[in-house]
């Protein structure tokens, strides 16, 4: 099966669940990984035949600006949505947040989900 990755999505949010994470905010950054067929795109070179990256990191940005106490949360809302993408058989989403306020020199936490269609 075939693979479209959208790596790297660089994000503000409030997501937490401390008041200050919903008040200060935090970076985030997500990785979003979708299995599909993708030898008729390969062959027609038409945009409506692919799973379309512009509508992929789209979602990702509209689930992210909704806050949640966790991240696990918000992974989720995306992955339900990115399943709903026609053509998608499988789905990998990543959500990390940067520097999480965990009395602790982390450079981030993360969540990684792995859904079928």
């Amino acid at each position: 099966m075939d693979q479209i990755y959208v790596e790297g999505i660089k994000l503000f949010g409030y997501h937490g669940c401390l008041d200050e994470e919903g008040k200060i905010g935090t970076d985030y950054r997500v990785n979003v990984k979708l299995w599909g067929d993708l030898s008729l795109p390969a062959k027609s070179d038409d945009l409506h035949d692919t799973l379309d990256y512009v509508i992929i990191n789209k979602i990702v940005k509209e689930e992210m600006a909704i806050r949640s106490k966790l991240i696990e949360h918000v992974a989720q809302r995306i992955i339900d949505r990115l399943l709903k993408i026609e053509g998608t058989k499988k789905a990998q989403v990543k959500v990390s947040k940067l520097y999480p306020p965990i009395n602790g020199d982390v450079e981030s936490v993360s969540v990684i989900l792995k859904r079928k269609a």
